[in-house]
């Protein structure tokens, strides 16, 4: 009887323990499913901001380049030609570069972009470029290959506030940020480079953004051996709303009158531009006026053989825009005259007058074509000449989509040039060290032949 009865006391304990088991177990798998969940969620959690970094942390490939055959009607190889080709070339008078190049120049630049976990930025640049006229394959005899940039910059600094805090700042060797160029005469307006530090995008105004730069940089021409910086640069380029620019730079390089020449030792450069976007392109338009170092008007600060008494004022206007569905056009001209600028007494005046027209035939072949003339009027020493350059080139041209633009690459164009000048123009510069006539076996009147690619990416 009382076997009977613990059997029937053991029955709902055993039952209701497990019961209780059962439910531990599902209570425990559920635990388990909701943890399983959790890894899953912060794994994909981790793989986000992973990916977003990755997106921020990047790295960038950029590049130009150009290369092509170029030979006259007698098919030699072309000599002496180029956007510098005439004796204004001196004075930085370009003529239209269409169908005139025939030299190999490349450009690679890496940057790589770092974001904080803060939000702020760095970014490092480095380029290296190489230009050669030889046409062979192997050309490390002649290679110039260089390292143009290295500079890094920081930005979205969390410490800077107010006027300052969309401000970059920047240290290292580099082209200016805000150089810009007429593409078609393959000159810059100005260029500034050297190395330095500097800071970018400080807005005093909500219209009015101003770039503070300092650069260094040794003398492309002066005699010097040493390495020491030659010439110092303090800029200062401001914007005022979505138009007008004005920049001031003044240069000072103490060690210049060690000659005990006539060499300028200081100086002024000082721009005021126009900027406008229109429908269809954009224009630009502008003066230059520098004295003393700032005499030589484009690459600022770069050339230590001008004299103390030297002035010049350059003159710009070009734009670019569509004439209709399939036709696009490009006017450029450039204007300069100097005084002193060399030596004591001379005088140069040049304008170029550039023309270039696309018309889309196909999505992928459009014909391209150029027409340059130039007048110059030159004094150095004994030495004087007057006269007009005349080109014209007609450019078939083959590309991914005409419909893109004047500056939308690669291109592979073909080209056919004909460049023909004044008699008073033939021998000037026999006394200089220049690529100018003196050096050119043409005189005047000449077919030029080639093709070329280009591209930048």
């Amino acid at each position: 009887m009382m076997k009977k009865t613990l059997l029937a006391l053991s029955i709902p304990l055993i039952s209701s323990m497990a019961f209780q088991a059962t439910a531990a177990s599902d209570e425990l798998s559920d635990i388990k499913a909701k943890m399983s969940e959790l890894e899953k969620r912060l794994e994909k959690a981790e793989q986000t901001s992973t990916e977003a970094k990755a997106t921020a942390d990047s790295f960038e490939f950029h590049g130009y380049a150009r290369s092509g055959l170029l030979f006259d009607e007698k098919q030699h190889g072309a000599v002496g030609t180029g956007p510098y080709m005439t004796p204004a070339g001196r004075y930085n008078g370009p003529v239209g570069r269409l169908g005139l190049e025939d030299d190999t120049y490349v450009e690679i630049t890496l940057s790589k972009n770092i974001v904080h976990d803060d939000g702020s930025k760095a970014r490092y640049t480095v380029m290296v470029a190489d230009g050669v006229e030889t046409k062979n394959e192997w050309t490390s005899d002649e290679s110039k290959i260089n390292v143009r940039q290295a500079y890094v910059e920081l930005s979205n600094l969390k410490s800077f506030n107010g006027a300052f805090r969309d401000a970059t700042l920047w240290a290292g060797k580099r082209f200016d940020r805000n150089n810009y160029d007429i593409h078609f005469f393959d000159s810059d307006i100005t260029f500034l480079s050297g190395t330095g530090a500097g800071i970018y995008d400080v807005k005093p105004t909500d219209s009015w953004k101003t770039h503070i730069s300092l650069y260094g940089r040794d003398f492309d021409d002066v005699e010097s051996t040493n390495t020491d910086i030659e010439n110092y640069i303090l800029n200062v380029n401001n914007f005022f709303g979505d138009h007008w620019q004005f920049m001031f730079s003044a240069m000072t390089s103490p060690d210049h009158d060690e000659t005990g020449s006539d060499l300028a030792t200081n100086g002024i450069h000082t721009l005021l531009a126009y900027h406008m976007n229109l429908d269809s392109g954009f224009a630009k338009a502008g003066v230059i006026y520098g004295e003393g170092l700032g005499g030589e008007p484009k690459a600022i600060g770069a050339k230590g053989d001008v004299t103390e008494d030297a002035s010049t004022v350059r003159a710009f206007a070009y734009m670019v825009t569509d004439l209709s569905d399939d036709w696009r056009i490009a006017p450029a001209l450039f204007v300069e005259n100097s005084d002193d600028r060399y030596a004591k007494g001379d005088e140069a005046t040049w304008a170029s007058f550039n023309v270039r027209l696309a018309n889309e035939l196909t999505q992928n072949f459009e014909m391209v074509y150029e027409s340059t003339y130039q007048y110059m009027d030159l004094k150095e020493g004994s030495e004087k000449a007057s006269g007009g350059f005349y080109k014209v080139t007609v450019a078939p041209t083959f590309k991914l989509d005409t419909n893109s633009g004047f500056f939308n690459r690669p291109e592979i164009r073909f080209m056919a040039s004909y460049i023909d000048w004044d008699d008073d123009l033939n021998g000037f510069g026999d006394s200089l060290e220049e690529d100018t006539f003196a050096n050119t076996p043409y005189d005047g009147g000449t077919w030029l032949f080639g093709a070329q690619m280009e591209i930048w990416f």
